[in-house]
């Protein structure tokens, strides 16, 4: 359900369901916490690409799935999307960077792993929905993650209509950060890449980590929480290591 390509400091997930437009189901969320869980301790990886076999990015939740579910318990739908909730949480916290290689349409929990990911690049043609309330339910893991990337007076229209929209629309309200033509595409994340792996290792994981724990703390902790990350940065071997190679105008040697 997910193959994993390393190659050159990267890794690359893909969603492999293709005859079923990547859909979700109980197997593919597992197999996807349990591939990104093993790659936090893969020193020699740096970057995360999460992408979708065929034509598809993921189409959302399997119809057979949703099903099946419909008749579970409430304690089994409560541990059914635990997991998925856990999946997004780990995506948006993972200390690597992720981008969600879109290549096609994104629906549902689609748009939920694409929206939990650090940078999203999109094929030009691909669509993107919420339309839970079409079948009178809610995506409701998924709506934070989508008022912290376009705000909550465009979430709300999307989450109330269902309406799928372009990658020019998506672009122009924050929900994508680029769009190419499919072919060119890797050539564009190839660039974020070489970038990213460029950059100190441990201060990428340190800025997810502010970013994640700033907009929770008061004025007075966040003072004291940026004062002694910036002195712990300065004084780490990583922070060093990138002031003397500034200063010496060479590449610095980070240690993974």
């Amino acid at each position: 359900m997910i193959t994993v390509e390393k190659n050159n400091k990267i890794a690359t997930l893909t969603l492999n369901r293709p005859d079923v437009k990547n859909a979700l189901n109980s197997q593919l969320i597992e197999n996807l916490n349990i591939e990104l869980n093993k790659l936090k301790l893969e020193s020699d990886v740096r970057v995360i690409i999460i992408t979708g076999a065929g034509d598809t990015f993921c189409s959302g939740a399997d119809l057979k799935w949703l099903r099946d579910v419909s008749h579970f318990s409430f304690k089994e739908n409560y541990d059914e999307s635990m997991r998925f909730i856990d999946l997004l949480n780990l995506i948006n916290n993972h200390p690597k960077p992720i981008i969600a290689r879109v290549n096609g349409t994104a629906v549902g929990g689609g748009v939920g792993i694409m929206l939990a990911s650090d940078i999203i690049f999109a094929s030009r043609d691909a669509k993107f929905g919420l339309s839970e309330v079409a079948i009178g339910i809610v995506p409701a893991a998924i709506i934070h993650f989508l008022i912290n990337r376009i705000g909550e007076t465009k979430a709300r229209e999307l989450l109330i209509t269902g309406n799928r929209i372009d990658t020019i629309e998506a672009e122009s309200i924050g929900l994508i950060n680029y769009t190419a033509d499919l072919r060119l595409i890797d050539k564009g994340i190839k660039k974020l890449t070489d970038k990213i792996i460029r950059n100190g290792p441990k201060a990428i994981t340190k800025v997810k980590e502010m970013i994640n724990t700033l907009p929770h703390l008061s004025a007075m902790e966040t003072n004291d929480f940026i004062a002694k990350e910036i002195a712990e940065l300065r004084t780490s071997d990583e922070g060093q290591e990138g002031i003397s190679s500034f200063l010496e105008k060479r590449k610095p040697r980070w240690v993974d």
